[in-house]
């Protein structure tokens, strides 16, 4: 197949990464197709990242190019999507997500300001599942966040836009990042490192189905802190702070942890150690607790300390992975991306 030169034709071209989403990608595609703006004025490419099911036979008919390669992760898929791209403006987003009727026009709306090279859009999500619940929140605790953010340094892939030119002069996403994890961050990373201005559009909403039960969610979360090591060692500058992550999220890890320890030595140490490390981890965690009350009600912020302290270990146990297999690396011994078992975690 050949690659996307004249630019020209289409205005925009949406790429979706999948693999084995032969049960779910015909909505993303429906939605997709009946958009508030003209379908001649976008493209759909969808990249089958070498799917073992009908991934490709249920996109068919319904994209105006499918791309089959061999299975290398979502970094890939994106890049080479864009490679096929004939659009000025690349969009981004996942098969298991449903963009709303007017995503496309949301989406591509501030870039007719030319001072702006990425836009990044919003979740929504419908389930009922306590923990689904409450990932809804924690999302929108950091959509409150970026409000107050004139321009963002982050922008994740489930529903991103991107100038192409600028996306090809910071060299696509690094594939190196073999998973799907935290591969967008290392990317609106470099974004923002080269002078590109990013903003947070709340209205370009897709919708999602989120991580339901905790085992899945303590997952999700070791494996991006597991990945994470990887973008601070290139960005070294965002241990500091970012757009995306609530400074206090930094501060509920140790005493998350502290926990753990306390009850370990209680019977020698008695409560206090366990009530001041309880009490270390829940300040940081109160205002995230207060919007999930105000968001989902009472039993939501009741249970909501719980799945926090798991967040907090997950990611914690995730970054100590990361560093023990960085050590590896830089002895000598291994490489932090041959590892595979971020599909297991």
């Amino acid at each position: 197949m050949q690659t996307g030169q004249s630019r020209d034709s289409k205005k925009i071209s949406i790429i979706i990464p999948c693999f084995n989403a032969g049960t779910y990608i015909h909505k993303c595609l429906k939605s997709l197709n009946t958009q508030s703006i003209d379908r001649d004025r976008y493209e759909v490419i969808v990249v089958d990242d070498g799917s073992d099911d009908n991934t490709a036979d249920a996109a068919a008919g319904h994209c105006d190019q499918i791309i089959r390669t061999p299975n290398k992760g979502p970094a890939s898929a994106r890049n080479t999507g864009v490679r096929h791209a004939s659009g000025s403006i690349v969009l981004f987003t996942d098969a298991d997500c449903v963009p709303f009727y007017d995503w496309i026009e949301q989406m591509v709306a501030p870039f007719s300001d030319s001072g702006i090279a990425g836009v990044k859009g919003a979740y929504r999500s419908e389930q009922r599942e306590w923990v689904a619940v409450f990932v809804q929140t924690e999302y929108e605790f950091k959509y409150k966040r970026l409000l107050n953010e004139k321009y963002i340094d982050f922008i994740d892939t489930y529903s991103a836009g991107f100038r192409r030119t600028v996306f090809d002069s910071v060299g696509g996403f690094n594939e190196s990042y073999p998973g799907a994890s935290v591969e967008d961050q290392e990317f609106s990373f470099r974004v923002a490192r080269a002078g590109f201005k990013m903003v947070f559009v709340p209205d370009a909403l897709v919708m999602h189905m989120h991580a339901d039960s905790l085992w899945w969610y303590f997952r999700k979360k070791m494996n991006i802190g597991y990945w994470k090591v990887m973008v601070l060692q290139e960005h070294p500058s965002k241990m500091v702070k970012d757009s995306h992550t609530p400074q206090t999220l930094k501060l509920q890890l140790p005493g998350a942890f502290l926990t753990i320890v306390s009850l370990m030595i209680l019977p020698i140490s008695g409560f206090y150690p366990l009530f001041f490390s309880i009490l270390l981890f829940l300040v940081p965690a109160l205002n995230e607790i207060l919007h999930c009350y105000k968001k989902t009600g009472f039993v939501s912020a009741v249970r909501a300390p719980l799945i926090l302290w798991i967040r907090s270990i997950a990611l914690g146990m995730g970054l100590i992975k990361g560093l023990f297999h960085s050590l590896i690396r830089r002895a000598g011994l291994g490489d932090i991306t041959d590892d595979r078992s971020k599909l297991e975690l």
